[in-house]
């Protein structure tokens, strides 16, 4: 049938309900809803107002799921201080009201100025300066903000003098009313109210405002809408101040319902639901997006009346989520495979064939290599065991850098779970030794088998789902792990109590930690010989072709699927490898080491060390993990400096400083001592000097001396001029296009 016989006029001109996509899509949204209650009151039933209360709940998620949405669209980038926004101005209400006593309507609207202020204030003077950076180097300034507004948080009631924070405030009016067992107070009617208010205004203000109509414009395409005359700087400050706004109202009018944690509010479980709901409305529509938010509030209130545990709700979301997102189309927008917004590798380009045989070069990098490895050696001589466990600690994390490296910076697969996988690793092996009596190097190597499993079975949705969506779905999975796998009350098989040291081959005493300290140390140096034969190799070209186009790789017989797949074992490998060392090195397995915050930390490190070169991976970890753990032993001067470098503002000055990380930086001065080499040698290398004009080369040979080829003849001014311009005029052209 063709389509226009689909869409047959009925009498009248008018166009039959059935065949309406409006009408078709109302009927499914109800018929969805319909079945998703059966479905609730089948598995986990809970009376009528445990499901309203769920769906208050739900609508004040949806307010900052409204704000993730706006700023994807206008920056392509994850907001992770989304929630934080309205924390600290939110902090502000609250404090205003149980402290000095300013009236309820007195206090809300300063705390909505400060929300403008703010989110003002953010976007011009810090997502701003980042505008030409890649997202996900944005997406970890926003994680940064999120720490710092957090600390803002804590210490804005020592403003008013207030030693315990307060947990709720008073509702302006004495008004309750009760369905069934549940009673709703005075705050929870007026966010009953306040939130179809502010999401019919939001929607009028979208659809008949000259800004809201320009926000949407700037959203769809920027380019399109400059030129056009709509100035899009400016209407991104409105959408920041938009989001900041929403969330305010959203963690006001949940403080007075559930309790404002100060400099905590949006923790990892509320994040998850925000984001979930964001993605699963596909950050487009609002509509969609309200109803996946008060969807997974009526959920979450349901499991926890009927079974009483929270633990649960974080699997069962899981699935949720997960299901949610496969079952929906792909759709393909103007702007490209959103994969790319998340692309901050930047490849490290290979020493020149032209300069790699020189005396200099050659020396100079075994100098450099021995230096660190005897430093690496040493370690055991001059530290004491606290110190030097530490060190291990530190050693091991780097692997878990090396892994992302593999999966992110490599794959272009955004995993924002990656300490999960080391969660299992230490899981797995810690049962093998402890309850099975295994071999120390077979449990780990189990562990990392188990680790590659996991990682494959959480790449499979990948083929489907990339970019933010993945990395939602890794992080509710590093949610259910923290919470749920690694819980001894769900998972009975998990080890307890002290785990023992068992021999390596069975001969070799771990009964130190200098002697741990060289097995993690070997372990390290074993993952980054195998990442650097799998970067040179083969499968290392696939990934980083797969990464730049999906497309033109697939065309030359190249299998994505089969690359995505392959990056996520070898990244769950080396992941839980790392984690079945650690759990013997700490000897217990516990739940702390492998929580979310830790899964944000790892992926902060690996962003700021550089994502593009294992060089990075670990220069992230030991740097801020390394000065947070030794930072006592420096001078109080030194001590302060490298405090604020490995904080939240220190986290977001570097990478505005070297978007590259610093590994990016170490690079650069690595490439400034190589021109200088060439210069003094009179050698011309063509990917250090990518933007000479051929003019300026006619008549020079690119070709290293050797024994029995002298040096080229070449105009020295020529060279000096074309050649030898400034790093910002030559290296920034060729990032990552190293010769071959």
């Amino acid at each position: 049938m063709t389509d226009t016989a689909e869409r047959r006029p009925v009498e009248g001109g008018r166009t039959s309900p059935v065949d309406d996509p409006r009408a078709r899509n109302a009927a499914t949204g109800i018929a969805a809803a319909l079945f998703g209650y059966w479905v609730l009151q089948w598995l986990w039933p809970a009376p009528i107002g445990v499901l309203v209360q769920g769906v208050v709940i739900g609508g004040l998620t949806a307010l900052i799921a409204f704000g993730v949405a706006l700023v994807y669209r206008a920056n392509r980038i994850v907001n992770f201080a989304a929630g934080d926004l309205g924390a600290l101005p939110a902090a502000l209400a609250v404090l205003l009201i149980v402290g000095p006593g300013l009236p309820y309507f007195l206090a809300l609207p300063a705390g909505l100025v400060a929300a403008v202020v703010l989110g003002a204030v953010v976007e011009f003077l810090l997502i701003r300066r980042f505008f030409h950076s890649p997202r996900l180097v944005l997406t970890v300034v926003t994680i940064g903000l999120a720490l710092l507004l957090g600390v803002l948080g804590t210490l804005l009631p020592q403003a008013f003098d207030i030693r315990t924070p307060p947990q709720s405030f008073p509702s302006p009016f004495d008004f309750s009313f009760s369905i069934g067992r549940t009673v709703f107070h005075g705050n929870d009617v007026i966010a009953m109210l306040a939130v179809p208010v502010l999401i019919v205004g939001l929607g009028a203000f979208f659809r008949y405002t000259n800004i809201g109509i320009a926000v949407r414009a700037s959203a769809e395409s920027p380019d399109r809408a400059s030129l056009l005359g709509v100035p899009v700087k400016r209407i991104e400050t409105i959408v920041w101040v938009l989001a900041a706004v929403l969330a305010f109202v959203a963690v006001f009018l949940r403080a007075g319902i559930v309790g404002l944690p100060f400099g905590q509010l949006l923790g990892p479980a509320i994040l998850v639901r925000t984001l979930a709901a964001a993605v699963i409305g596909r950050l487009e529509k609002l509509p969609h997006i309200l109803a996946a938010s008060i969807a997974l509030g009526i959920l979450e209130a349901s499991i926890l009346f009927h079974t009483g545990r929270a633990a649960l709700v974080d699997p069962i979301l899981f699935v949720v989520i997960l299901g949610a997102l496969l079952l929906q189309r792909r759709k393909r927008t103007a702007r490209g495979d959103e994969t790319s917004a998340w692309q901050a590798a930047r490849d490290v380009r290979p020493v020149p064939r032209e300069l790699a045989h020189l005396p200099e070069v050659r020396w100079g990098r075994r100098a450099l290599l021995g230096a660190v490895g005897l430093f690496a050696v040493s370690l055991p001589l001059w530290l004491p065991d606290g110190r030097l466990n530490l060190a291990g600690v530190i050693v091991l994390l780097s692997i878990v850098g090396i892994s992302l490296v593999v999966l992110t910076g490599w794959a272009g697969q955004v995993s924002l779970g990656q300490i999960a996988f080391f969660g299992i690793g230490a899981a797995v092996a810690g049962y093998l030794t402890s309850a099975q009596g295994w071999e120390l190097s077979l449990a780990v190597l189990a562990a990392g088998l188990a680790g590659a499993a996991a990682a494959m079975a959480i790449g499979l949705p990948a083929l489907r789902i990339q970019g933010l969506y993945l990395a939602v779905v890794t992080l509710a999975f590093a949610l259910m792990t923290s919470s749920y796998l690694l819980d001894r009350e769900f998972i009975h098989w998990l080890p307890a109590g002290r785990i023992e040291r068992p021999l390596l081959f069975g001969r070799v005493a771990l009964d130190t930690e200098a002697r741990f300290y060289y097995l993690c140390l070997a372990a390290l140096v074993l993952a980054v010989a195998a990442v650097h034969g799998l970067r040179r190799s083969r499968t290392g070209r696939v990934l980083i072709g797969v990464r730049e186009n999906e497309r033109a790789a697939q065309s030359y017989g190249v299998s994505p699927v089969t690359a995505k797949l392959t990056a996520f074992a070898i990244s769950g490998f080396l992941a839980a490898f790392a984690g079945g060392l650690f759990v013997h090195h700490q000897q217990a397995l516990g739940i702390q080491p492998y929580g979310v915050g830790r899964s944000f930390a790892i992926f902060i490190m690996v962003v700021v060390g550089g994502l593009g070169s294992i060089t990075g991976g670990i220069l992230g970890v030991v740097f801020i993990e390394g000065t947070q753990y030794f930072r006592a032993i420096f001078p109080e001067t030194i001590r302060n400096v490298l405090g604020l470098l490995t904080s939240s503002v220190g986290v977001i000055l570097i990478l505005l400083v070297m978007p590259g990380g610093l590994a990016g930086a170490v690079y650069d001065l690595r490439d400034r001592l190589l021109r200088q080499l060439a210069r003094r040698r009179g050698i011309l290398v063509p990917s250090l000097v990518a933007d000479m004009r051929a003019e300026s080369t006619a008549g020079v040979t690119l070709e290293a001396p050797g024994p029995d080829r002298p040096p080229p003849e070449v105009d020295a001014r020529a060279v000096e001029e074309a050649a030898f311009a400034p790093p910002d005029e030559t290296v920034g052209t060729t990032a990552g296009r190293g010769t071959p």
